[in-house]
């Protein structure tokens, strides 16, 4: 009896199994796939002393555009086209400190992956923590955070980099 009823189930099993096969080949959820666009948002200061370095935000965020477009298979929101977006919208920065509606704009201009950020200047340092961020689901898909002991820019710069390409 059980042999029979192996036989007559084995059209049902071969392909569930083969989808299951399919399936484990994917990539993994929340991995971005090649050609999928990115935007960058300026790095937030999150600094005790504010306006410190005021364009510093700015540089770094040059820093993470010029990393990935450097990367085969990614291609980087241009910022005219994330501020064209914003004009059309009648949404100026004060309206993008929510990070709603930054995911809004980005699905607008076209990204499925933005890049938030912020750094902290204190005593020396400067720390950079930056997070990659799907914006269908809204879910940040992976977190890095760079320390620097060195209060070189250049050295800033480096860590921006390298965070960057740590979150592909």
């Amino acid at each position: 009896m059980s042999l029979r009823l192996c036989t007559r189930h084995r059209r049902f099993l071969f392909p569930l199994g083969l989808l299951l096969l399919l399936a484990s080949c994917a990539a993994p959820p929340g991995v971005p796939e090649r050609g999928a666009a990115v935007a960058v948002w300026p790095v937030e200061d999150l600094s005790p002393a504010a306006g410190s370095r005021p364009d510093l935000g700015e540089i770094l965020a040059d820093q993470i555009i010029d990393t990935l477009n450097r990367r085969e298979g990614i291609m980087v929101v241009e910022r005219k086209r994330l501020a064209l977006a914003l004009e059309e919208l009648g949404l100026g920065t004060s309206g993008l400190a929510d990070e709603t509606a930054r995911l809004r704009l980005g699905k607008i201009v076209g990204a499925r992956w933005m890049i938030f950020g912020g750094y902290l200047v204190a005593g020396g340092r400067m720390r950079l923590d930056l997070r990659l961020v799907q914006v269908e689901t809204g879910k940040v898909v992976k977190a890095v955070e760079k320390t620097t002991t060195s209060e070189d820019l250049k050295e800033w710069m480096t860590a921006a980099r390298k965070a960057a390409a740590e979150l592909f």
